[in-house]
């Protein structure tokens, strides 16, 4: 997961090619510089009918005003039938390469015979990215991301954004950073990149973004200890700091109900089914849009960051 460091924003400047003359990411959207615009993202989507619903009710009534989708997960005709109901919504790819949850389980969309490296003896995806990037070879990644983008096409359902599950595609290896920042600009849409993750990312990451790529300027997600701390205190603590440029706050939303404690059982405090509770909570609450609208914050979408690509 990506956290938020400050103290490095000027060196991410650098890394990403920009400088003080040219305009900010938040300036070419058509806001001021010292406009505090926001993405609340909601990853998960088709892991399970209790996140699809959550948060489709977190769009409609929250603030929630941005998703992505698992398409190798069994709940994905739901929400790819949302998603044609819905043209205007702003659902991407949450790109799935891993399969961690024990004993929920799901494999790639892609025959298994020709993506060989990417599962286990069982047929499954490896439960997390280490074990992943061990085995998975580029050539491999590439034919089952293709897949993954191909059948949401195919389904109705075009991604706004690509996104990584469990950020397999960017805390690896170059090589299968480099095959994410390929797709996004293949298919003509923001593969999600920040300039916090590049202060702190290796050289061989950082020269692999071009000027063809969008880079927004910090993504923020809970972890654990954060969750130990409550999570409306978290997300009090982060929109109240929230800085001029354009944010990303990742979210999961879902019912805590039979079907999620019964997916996350051994998970405790780990993105369980509590955690996705208390986001949907949060993020559907009168005082969250309340400390919104104190704030300042304008809410954006992938989509209208992605139409600087298709100018």
């Amino acid at each position: 997961m990506i956290k938020h460091l400050c103290t490095l924003a000027c060196l991410a400047l650098s890394l990403t090619g920009f400088s003080q003359t040219q305009k900010t990411l938040a300036e070419r959207l058509g806001y001021p510089a010292t406009a505090k615009l926001l993405i609340v993202h909601s990853d998960d989507l088709a892991v399970a009918h209790a996140e699809n619903t959550a948060s489709i009710k977190a769009m409609q009534d929250g603030i929630v005003n941005s998703a992505s989708v698992m398409i190798p997960c069994p709940w994905l005709p739901e929400i790819a039938d949302y998603a044609k109901k819905n043209p205007n919504h702003d659902l991407g790819l949450h790109l799935t390469l891993t399969s961690e949850w024990w004993p929920y389980k799901w494999g790639p969309v892609a025959s298994r015979s020709e993506v060989a490296s990417l599962v286990d003896s069982n047929g499954y995806f490896y439960h997390n990215c280490a074990a992943f990037a061990s085995k998975a070879k580029p050539e491999e990644v590439e034919r089952e991301l293709r897949a993954q983008v191909e059948k949401s096409r195919a389904m109705g359902l075009e991604p706004t954004h690509f996104d990584s599950h469990m950020g397999c595609l960017f805390f690896q290896k170059p090589e299968f950073f480099d095959l994410y920042l390929k797709l996004g600009r293949i298919y003509k849409v923001p593969s999600m990149i920040s300039r916090d993750f590049l202060a702190t990312a290796p050289e061989a990451f950082q020269r692999l973004v071009t000027k063809q790529d969008i880079v927004v300027d910090r993504v923020f997600t809970a972890d654990p200890a954060d969750y130990g701390g409550g999570m409306a205190q978290y997300y009090i603590k982060t929109l109240s700091s929230l800085e001029p440029g354009v944010n990303v706050l990742l979210i999961h939303t879902a019912y805590e109900n039979e079907e999620m404690t019964g997916m996350t059982d051994g998970h405790k405090d780990q993105w369980d089914a509590g955690w996705r509770q208390a986001d949907y909570d949060y993020f559907t609450s009168d005082a969250c849009k309340k400390l919104i609208r104190e704030q300042g914050i304008q809410l954006i979408t992938w989509k209208e960051v992605g139409k600087l690509l298709k100018k």
